[in-house]
C-alpha cells in the first residue's frame, strides 16, 4: 500500500464517519437545521430530514468498493448544495451581533472557506482524484 494509499483510506474511514454523525444529528434534530434553510428551499422539513439519509447512505457507500467512487462523487455534489444554507447561517449569526448562541466570524469564516477542502476530500476519499498526490484520476479499482 503506498502513502498515497494509506492516506486515502484513512481519508475515507474519517469523511465517512463525519458524514455518518452530521447524518444522524440532521435525523435526529431536524429543527436545528430549519433555521439556517433558505427560504426558497420548497419543503424545509423534508429537505433536511432527505439530506440526512442521503449523508449516512454517502458514508456507508464511501466505504465499499463497489459504491466508493460514486459516493465520492455524490458527497462532494452534496458540499456544493448545501454551501447555501452555510451562507445563510454565516450572515444571519453575523447580523445578529453578539449575544447567546452567536458564534462570530472565528467560526463562519473557516467554515465557508473550508467547504472546497470538503469538495476535494470526498472526491479523494472515493478515488476520483488524485491530487495533489499524483496527476491524472486516480486509477480505477478493478472489477467484482
Amino acid at each position: 500500500m503506498t502513502p498515497t494509499d494509506r492516506g486515502r483510506t484513512i481519508s475515507r474511514w474519517a469523511l465517512a464517519a463525519a458524514y455518518l454523525l452530521v447524518g444522524i444529528i440532521h435525523l435526529r434534530s431536524p429543527g436545528a437545521f430549519l433555521r439556517i434553510m433558505p427560504g426558497w428551499v420548497p419543503f424545509p422539513r423534508e429537505t433536511v430530514l432527505l439530506t440526512g439519509a442521503c449523508e449516512i447512505a454517502g458514508a456507508i457507500a464511501l466505504m465499499t468498493a463497489r459504491f466508493r467512487r460514486l459516493a465520492g462523487i455524490m458527497l462532494a455534489a452534496y458540499a456544493v448544495c448545501v454551501y447555501p444554507a452555510n451562507v445563510k447561517h454565516a450572515i444571519d449569526d453575523l447580523t445578529a451581533g453578539a449575544g447567546p448562541g452567536h458564534l462570530g466570524w472565528w467560526y463562519h469564516g473557516p467554515r465557508l472557506a473550508f467547504q472546497p477542502v470538503i469538495i476535494w476530500w470526498a472526491l479523494f476519499a472515493g478515488g476520483v482524484v488524485r491530487w495533489p498526490f499524483g496527476k491524472g484520476p486516480a486509477p480505477t479499482p478493478p472489477a467484482r
